[in-house]
């Protein structure tokens, strides 16, 4: 018998709880609610969780508080939910690990979509291992493991999915919203700007100097592009 899909979902409003629950259970989905930090971390210690939605503002610690020692200590995807539609807010929830960020208020159907497009990227693959080496960078397809000159780098899911997008088209320029449209199957959904903040933390993992990259590059006024082979 497979195991349902797990989620939990942290937000201080009965309401947002209920209608977030409900869109994700009619889906299918298995559904642990808390209403603040504390809560939440002893429901992800007692039970493996395959997704976290997230709010911001929470009483006490913060979400984005909450997500960094998540993300410390595990690669399950988070997905921020937060009032406040500021590009710096959404930087500083990606920068914190998550990886995607929806504004409140928000439609569940593109929530559960948001959700189901994590998953579906995160899921246990069944290809065949291809390695693919760019310099000292190389990529495992099965393992989803990183390594820059043998060392492991420990990427979050959307951060590895972009890499992996850039490494299967090394070379190429790439627009933001062509990486968007790799990660989602509704890419109007997402926000492209996001991409820059995703690069950046891609960077100070991989890159012996972030300022100056020598993997991912900048194609000013366009995109990105990964070094070719």
């Amino acid at each position: 018998m497979d195991t349902p899909t797990r989620i939990l979902v942290v937000d201080d409003e009965e309401s947002i709880l209920k209608v977030v629950s409900y869109a994700l259970t009619q889906e299918g989905y298995e559904v642990s609610t808390a209403t603040d930090a504390l809560l939440a971390e002893s429901l992800f210690a007692q039970l493996p969780h395959d997704l976290v939605i997230l709010d911001v503002m929470l009483p006490g610690k913060s979400g984005l508080d909450v997500a960094r020692d998540l993300r410390s200590h595990s690669d399950v995807p988070i997905v921020m939910l937060s009032a406040r539609a500021s590009e710096i807010d959404r930087v500083l929830g990606l920068e914190f690990g998550a990886d995607d960020y929806v504004t409140k208020p928000f439609s569940p159907r593109e929530l559960v979509s948001r959700v189901k497009a994590i998953l579906r990227r995160s899921g246990t693959s069944t290809e065949e291992r291809v390695l693919i080496s760019v310099g000292g960078l190389q990529i495992d397809t099965l393992s989803r493991e990183v390594t820059v000159d043998g060392k492991a780098i420990p990427l979050t899911r959307t951060e590895y999915d972009i890499l992996l997008h850039m490494a299967r088209h090394s070379g190429t320029a790439m627009s933001r919203e062509a990486i968007l449209a790799s990660l989602f199957e509704y890419p109007h959904l997402g926000d492209s700007r996001a991409i820059d903040a995703h690069i950046h933390n891609m960077r100070e993992k991989l890159e012996p100097d972030p300022k100056n990259p020598t993997y991912v590059l900048t194609v000013r006024g366009f995109g990105y592009r990964l070094r070719g082979l």
